[in-house]
Formats: C-alpha cells, sequence, structure tokens
C-alpha cells in the first residue's frame, strides 16, 4: 500500500499493478480501491480538490507538463453549458507504453480517478478515449466500468450523494494526431481527427463548444493519492517544481526493458542502471531519446541528467511522455532518423502544408541517402525542410517530426556525411 511517508513512497500509479485480478471490482476495494471516495463526494468541495491538485504540483504526465491544478481552475463556471472531462489514453507516441499497463491492471484506479476529477469540476459525463488498438484494454476497461455502475460508483446519486456522472469508453482508429487533445475532441464528435486553431482553449471551449478539461491516464490515477494524503505529500516527492512519482517507459538497449515508476529527478544514469540492468552494449549511450519519438535527442554527456521538465528543457530536449529510447554503440543514428520520419510523414493529418508536404520530403530525402542515392546539399535540404517545419503548423506533429532530423544532424553529421559520400559517391 502507498505510505503516508514521502520518503517511503515506492510507487503511486504502480502501487497495486502485480496484484491478481485486480482487474475485478472485489479484488480492487479490498486493497484500497473506492475507500476514500466517499469522503472526497461527502466532506471536500470542487474549491478544495483543486486546490490540493495545486499545492501537489502535479504536471501533466500526457506529454505538455502543464500543472493540473491550474488547468482544472481556468474551467469556467456558471455558463449554462456542461462541463465535460476526457481521458486522453491515446498513447500513440512511438516508445510509450504506460497508460495502457495501468488501463490492463489496474482500471478502477483510473476510474477513481475520473470521479474524484468529475466530482471537482461539476462534471456529468465523461469519457475515456483510448487507442484503437489497444482492445483488450478497451474490454478491461468496460467490464470495470459496468461493474462500477452496479456498485453505485457511476450514474445517478454515487454512494447517495447529490453527485451523478456517466462514464463512456469511446475507441479511437489508431490515428497519432488524436493524442492531440483539440484533434481527440473533434475525434469524440465524430468527425477526422483534425487539431483547432488554439485560442480557444478546451477549457473554455473543448467537446461541442462548451468547457472541457483533457487529462492523461497516469494524471487521473494519481488524483486518488493526492487527495487521500494531502497536496503536501505529493509535493514532497521529487524535487522543486517536479514533483511526485513518474512512470518512464524504458525500451532499446538495455538490458530489462519496460516501465519504471521512479521519482521525478531521479538521474537517466540510475534509472538505466539501477533499474534496466544497463545498457547492452558499452558502459554509456550513443544517444538517449527521453521523452518520445517527438523529443530531441540527448548524448553521452547527458547520462547523469536528472528527469525532470525543467533539466531535460534546458539540455535542448523534454520530459514528453516519458518514454526513454536508449541507443548504445551498436545503433544505427541514421536508420533510427529514416524509421521515425516515415512514421510521421504517415500520421500527418495533412492539415497544415509545412507538415503534410515536409515530412514526406525529410522521409523521401534520407530514404534516398540509405539507397545509395544522396545528393551533395541532402544534409542543407534535411535541416531547411525541418527548421521551416517546425513551430509553424497547428500542432507539434511537425515540430516532432523535424526533431529526430535536426538531432541526427546536429550530433551525428558524420553519419549521414558518410552516407552521402560512401554511397553516392
Amino acid at each position: 500500500m502507498i505510505s503516508s511517508d514521502p520518503k517511503k513512497v515506492k510507487s503511486i500509479c504502480f502501487d497495486r499493478i502485480a496484484i491478481k485480478d485486480q482487474t475485478k471490482l472485489s479484488v480492487a476495494r479490498a486493497n484500497g480501491a473506492y475507500e476514500f471516495l466517499p469522503t472526497v463526494l461527502k466532506e471536500f468541495t470542487s474549491e478544495k480538490i483543486i486546490a490540493e491538485v495545486k499545492t501537489s504540483g502535479i504536471r501533466g504526465r500526457g506529454g505538455a507538463g502543464f500543472p493540473t491544478g491550474l488547468k482544472w481552475s481556468f474551467v469556467p463556471r456558471n455558463t449554462g453549458k456542461p462541463i465535460y472531462l476526457m481521458c486522453n489514453a491515446d498513447e500513440g507516441e512511438p516508445g510509450t507504453f504506460k497508460d495502457r499497463d495501468i488501463m490492463r491492471f489496474d482500471p478502477h484506479l483510473l476510474i477513481e480517478g475520473m470521479i474524484m476529477a468529475g466530482f471537482a469540476l461539476g462534471v456529468h459525463d465523461a469519457y475515456i478515449y483510448i487507442r484503437g488498438e489497444f482492445l483488450h484494454e478497451a474490454n478491461v476497461l468496460d467490464a470495470a466500468i459496468r461493474e462500477a455502475y452496479a456498485a453505485n460508483l457511476l450514474g445517478e446519486n454515487i454512494l447517495g450523494t447529490k453527485f451523478s456522472m456517466n462514464l463512456t469508453v469511446h475507441r479511437g482508429a489508431g490515428a497519432y494526431i488524436c493524442g492531440e487533445e483539440t484533434a481527440l475532441i473533434e475525434s469524440v464528435e465524430g468527425k477526422a481527427g483534425r487539431p483547432r486553431f488554439k485560442p480557444p482553449f478546451p477549457a473554455v471551449e473543448g467537446f461541442y463548444r462548451c468547457p472541457t478539461v483533457v487529462n492523461n491516464v497516469e494524471t487521473l490515477a494519481t488524483i486518488p493519492a493526492i487527495l487521500k494524503f494531502g497536496g503536501e505529500w505529493h509535493a514532497s516527492i521529487g524535487v522543486a517544481n517536479n514533483t511526485g512519482m513518474k512512470i518512464f517507459s524504458v525500451s532499446g538497449h538495455v538490458n530489462k526493458p519496460g516501465n519504471y515508476e521512479v521519482p521525478l529527478g531521479t538521474s537517466l544514469r540510475a534509472l538505466i542502471e539501477d533499474c534496466c540492468g544497463g545498457l547492452q552494449h558499452g558502459t554509456v549511450p550513443k544517444a538517449i531519446i527521453p521523452g518520445g519519438s517527438s523529443s530531441p535527442w540527448l548524448t553521452a554527456e547527458h547520462y547523469d541528467i536528472p528527469l525532470t521538465f525543467d533539466d531535460l528543457a534546458k539540455a535542448g530536449s523534454m520530459m514528453g511522455s516519458g518514454a526513454i529510447i536508449v541507443m548504445d554503440e551498436t545503433a544505427d543514428v541514421l536508420a533510427v532518423a529514416r524509421r521515425l520520419a516515415h512514421f510521421y510523414a504517415h500520421e500527418s493529418c495533412g492539415q497544415c502544408t509545412p507538415c503534410r508536404e515536409g515530412t514526406g520530403w525529410l522521409e523521401r530525402v534520407l530514404v534516398r541517402i540509405e539507397a545509395g542515392n544522396g545528393k551533395p546539399d541532402d544534409m542543407d535540404v534535411l535541416r531547411d525542410a525541418a527548421r521551416f517545419m517546425a513551430g509553424r503548423t497547428i500542432c507539434a506533429l511537425a515540430d516532432g517530426a523535424a526533431a529526430p532530423v535536426l538531432s541526427v544532424l546536429r550530433h551525428f553529421p558524420d553519419a549521414v556525411r558518410a552516407g552521402i559520400v560512401e554511397k553516392a559517391a
């Protein structure tokens, strides 16, 4: 069980994940699920909940790292419009596989977090937008929600209170772009998943132009612990401005890839060596993608960097979703960049010209180099295309597509130059 002493906390979202049959309501409740929910619904006010979440310092675990409590406080009240809550369970960022473990092994934790968040925001209809490929996880969630309804944890007058909330699982169709919150909202409305211009932001004008809060699975799954133990408790874990635990999905050339929940501020070296059993080859990584495929790469000089939103930003990258892809000395960095370019070219929604055209340019040039047909000016073409894409589109997909290309040009120019010279000579 989660300790009330922040110094002894080993996990929050994964606290019950190894318990057998935790997807069943009876087992989940026997291990603490919904234990504090009656207290929240009967003794807490909306203002108190939002204040505790603000005090906790939790920042969104889906990629942007925006303070969750602040996001909730932006929602206008008494507008005459319904307020909606949406859980972003799309998890389409390459390298990320943490949210699906929460849904697959402890769905009631997510449901409880959504009930508490819904109560704080005055929500009566909430949705879990889940990636289309996550069929098993969607079925697990549906079964857990049915049990929650039967136990009066969802539906009308929850646990004898005046609060009512419905929860629906909405399956996407496997579009990466729907991980962007406004594209997600468009998809739930039945439209093509394409990002909207902002402002207005969803908190003011989202689902059917009503106030809408979109939070990540891991973020919502942390709410029950924050409210049970208090915002100060959560703020005491991790480091200043980067509080709490964080799940990192580690893949690539490590001996024990997987999900690891550690306090924010843990060093990259400690995560890889202590949790993941070290590298498969060599003693330091050749390159590290620290926050999913859309984040700029780090190199061996960053091996001791603290894993915080701020430290990664100072290093020129970002926390993102917490997906760490490790490449050791055997990695072909040019091939990695080319493969990621293919992904982004395939996943661009085509709404913005720089992204629609630019992602294809990046892929074609990298493919040309790998095929032995590279041209002398290809490095300049790649650099210019990537730079003119980033920051010039409605959403950040173009920035994500540019990141691997600019990273390999910055950190490994010889690998690209050698490919052009040797293969195109």
